[in-house]
């Protein structure tokens, strides 16, 4: 049954849209994006698939960019109904979906996250500030004359007598993750702006400012992960003098093995980040492609798995997997939103973002 209305459903949207229709429709919901918001919409799916009689949906972990561009190729069962993000979506995105043929999007917020850098428990855990972070792992520094050269720091001490004589090495997520894009912005350019000469740029160079408190170095100090977080946990256990750069739930899911450094004098815990006291800390989001609820069997059911207090309240099964969850009265605004498919407009605040 589901089948059929599936099929009739995206027949009438294939013809709206002059494209050829599917042979077959789906009957099983396909997710894609970040890998912070992939264990919380894996926890959903099993409990939705357990719990209904609806088939558990599949989840691949593409990073929140990744995930944005299979979601807005376009409307039918070969493109993915939903995606997680990191990150707010971008304006550009927004604009990639309608030109797609998306033009109907749902945002809907789950909650919180920190970002951490996390080292082995056979280390000693370190305390840092978010300007240390930024002459540690920026491509470009300010050096001692003021001029901004290729970062020269080898080690730790070089950055601040203070810290250990062991190499800088940072395993951390690609451009294409919206942590990348959170840490970039809450911890790179939050060092940056420490600078008062680099922050004077943000209002006569914006394109200069963005490209020094941004860029991330290439020269093996900072190294990419890929999308796979466990993977970071596996190598820090494994190299005791290395950090790792991922959310805060997989920290939680790993404390018997690695720790989290103190940011700017605030440890990386549940309270300070729920109390927003943490400062690299970030909203965790899903977007749904209004086109396919209805037909994709399941989606209206999945969305009201997701958004409901059993999952992402303050007691929900999502906090204990490391989801700082947001308020009550937050929380029923982002319900009742998800439930009425609030379609979401243009983005006038980052209309900007590339």
């Amino acid at each position: 049954m589901h089948s059929k209305r599936s099929t009739a459903a995206f027949a009438l949207i294939a013809l709206i849209l002059g494209v050829a229709a599917p042979a077959v429709a789906r009957d099983q919901i396909r997710i894609v994006g970040s890998s912070t918001v992939f264990p919380f919409a894996t926890a959903v799916a099993e409990e939705f698939g357990s719990s209904t009689s609806f088939k558990t949906p599949i989840i691949e972990s593409t990073g929140s960019g990744g995930g944005f561009k299979l979601f807005c190729a376009g409307v039918g069962v070969e493109t993915p109904d939903v995606t997680n993000a990191s990150r707010r979506i971008k304006q550009s995105e927004i604009d990639l979906c309608e030109k797609n043929g998306v033009t109907a999007i749902t945002e809907v917020k789950i909650g919180y996250d920190g970002i951490v850098v996390a080292n082995s428990k056979k280390a000693a855990q370190e305390s840092l500030t978010l300007k240390q972070l930024f002459l540690a792992l920026a491509k470009e520094i300010p050096a001692p004359n003021g001029d901004i050269v290729p970062n020269p720091n080898k080690t730790w001490k070089d950055v601040d007598a203070s810290l250990p004589d062991i190499a800088i090495e940072v395993l951390g997520p690609p451009p294409t993750s919206g942590t990348r894009d959170a840490f970039d912005e809450l911890a790179l350019e939050g060092g940056c702006k420490t600078f008062p000469d680099i922050a004077a740029l943000e209002k006569t160079n914006k394109d200069r400012y963005k490209q020094i408190c941004h860029s991330i170095r290439e020269d093996g100090a900072f190294i990419e992960a890929g999308e796979n977080d466990n993977l970071i946990v596996q190598k820090l256990q494994a190299n005791p003098k290395a950090f790792g750069v991922f959310g805060y739930s997989f920290l939680d899911q790993n404390t018997d093995v690695i720790q989290g450094s103190i940011i700017g004098g605030v440890a990386p815990t549940f309270e300070n980040i729920s109390a927003g006291d943490y400062p690299v800390s970030r909203s965790l989001y899903f977007y749904v492609k209004n086109a396919h609820v209805g037909p994709i069997p399941g989606m209206q059911e999945y969305i009201a798995e997701f958004t409901s207090e059993k999952a992402m309240g303050e007691f929900g099964y999502l906090a204990d997997k490391g989801l700082i969850p947001a308020p009550q009265a937050e929380r029923e605004k982002f319900r009742a939103d998800a439930v009425a498919l609030k379609e979401l407009g243009s983005l006038p605040s980052v209309a900007s973002q590339k």
